[in-house]
């Protein structure tokens, strides 16, 4: 990375009075070092919110369709795949930049929020959810004034604006280059630049991450407890996959015998961890062997929640938004897995599934 003046701007922004002394050469390059190691793993995004803007920035999250209405894919929902905590968004709505927000977590499967409609969470409609620490900015920055800097730094493909600086309807979440994001940090000044360190978020409200999830399964379970069409064995096997335990476990055993990434094949120490997640599985797939495999507790979080999936042929997918360092303290070295026994034609109905609708991957056309 060149260290430009304008990086070096960013390392050293601090919240002091204007005649406080600068800092020196010594504190300069310490300040520069701490910034550079952690802007190296950021990235940036630009959200047009428009119509929810008074729902998401309020509320901390960000929430999109997995796909469009006529069921293809919109690569501006895909983004959502890939953001990871300690990205940077910029808000875009009526016409201006008005607030800067902090990612908080990956995407993970949520309803649409029930702020976006008038009754009720719309818990058939499921969508990517994004926490994020958002932070409103004192005064709005338009675009559309500064197009002469900005232009010419807009990427070719996926831009947020327009030439003239108005806004483009068709998208949601878009990356944006580092050299257009610093350009809209410097014009925004400080309060962009505190943002951007991370000095701000502790002043947003603490919000629990990942709770869209968890309000989402608990729905699920109070509708599985108060149905009458099941028996009630049925129903305590359905209870008992959701934990990777009971019947469900029975059933994959039958057709795996070990953890595919990890080798242990100790059952005690094995969970059965659903291709298409427990949470989107009608009751007969939260039942079906099939749609099942044999993984260490570590590893089951990870299938999970799409940091890793499958191909067909048994080859190991690591998502560009997992944590390696994280993976290796586990024991997963994400640069040794090796391909694992090709799986059955019911299982490969599931893993494209979990490929489609779990994996924290975008799928943009070329």
């Amino acid at each position: 990375m060149e260290v430009t003046p304008r990086l070096l701007r960013l390392a050293t922004a601090r919240e002091i009075t204007p005649d406080a002394d600068p800092p020196t050469h010594q504190q300069q390059t310490i300040l520069l070092c701490a910034f550079i190691g952690h802007h190296l793993l950021m990235r940036y995004w630009w959200v047009n919110q428009k119509q929810t803007y008074g729902h998401e920035v309020p509320g901390g999250y960000l929430w999109s369709p997995k796909r469009k209405s006529n069921g293809h894919r919109n690569p501006f929902y895909e983004y959502m795949r890939e953001v990871a905590p300690g990205d940077v968004v910029f808000s875009f709505a009526d016409g201006g930049v008005k607030a800067i927000g902090l990612i908080a977590s990956h995407a993970y499967e949520a309803p649409k929020p029930h702020e976006f409609g008038q009754v009720g969470a719309y818990w058939e409609q499921i969508g990517w959810r994004v926490d994020v620490r958002f932070h409103e900015l004192p005064a709005a920055l338009r675009p559309s004034e500064h197009m002469a800097q900005l232009a010419p730094l807009l990427p070719q493909r996926y831009a947020p604006l327009q030439a003239n600086g108005h806004g483009l309807q068709s998208i949601y979440l878009t990356l944006l280059p580092e050299s257009f994001a610093l350009a809209l940090a410097d014009l925004i000044g400080r309060p962009a630049h505190s943002i951007i360190q991370g000095r701000r978020i502790a002043d947003a409200p603490a919000k629990p991450v990942g709770q869209g999830l968890i309000e989402w399964e608990e729905h699920q379970m109070a509708e599985l407890q108060a149905s009458t069409e099941l028996a009630e064995t049925t129903k305590q096997a359905v209870i008992q996959a959701r934990r990777g335990q009971g019947l469900f476990k029975q059933r994959v055993m039958e057709i795996e015998i070990r953890c595919r990434l990890t080798g242990v094949d100790r059952v005690e120490h094995l969970r059965a961890s659903h291709c298409k997640p427990w949470r989107d599985a009608s009751n007969s797939e939260r039942l079906d062997g099939e749609n099942g495999l044999l993984l260490t507790p570590d590893a089951d979080h990870l299938f999970d929640r799409g940091f890793l999936s499958f191909e067909d042929s048994g080859k190991v997918l690591i998502s560009p938004v997992a944590h390696r360092p994280s993976l290796k303290r586990m024991g997963l070295d994400p640069d040794g897995f090796a391909a694992t026994s090709a799986f059955s034609s019911g299982q490969r109905v599931y893993l494209e599934y979990h490929r489609a609708n779990v994996f924290l991957q975008a799928r943009l056309s070329t």
